[in-house]
């Protein structure tokens, strides 16, 4: 799946138009390099997603096409995260 979608579906962020804002910033790592929206994501891999000086660091447990945002916590398990990036993800 892609990554924009990917962080979309999984509801780390909301829109996948600031996903992909995002990942074309450079603000996105997989297993430790920049990737982009169209970047390829599969169990095991590691994300880390930087919010100005507040990061997030998740591990991707499920891959799906469409799940009930109930489920979406799920899909990644939280490696390490800033407070603030917590309380905006929900």
């Amino acid at each position: 799946m892609r990554l924009d979608k990917y962080l979309k579906v999984s509801r780390i962020i909301k829109r996948r138009t600031v996903a992909k804002e995002a990942c074309d910033g450079g603000r996105v790592t997989v297993n430790g390099k920049v990737a982009k929206a169209g970047a390829e994501v599969k169990e095991g891999d590691v994300m880390e997603i930087r919010f100005g000086n507040r990061v997030g660091r998740y591990q991707i447990t499920d891959v799906k096409e469409v799940v009930r945002k109930e489920n979406a916590a799920e899909m990644y398990r939280v490696l390490e995260e800033d407070p603030a990036v917590a309380a905006e993800r929900g």
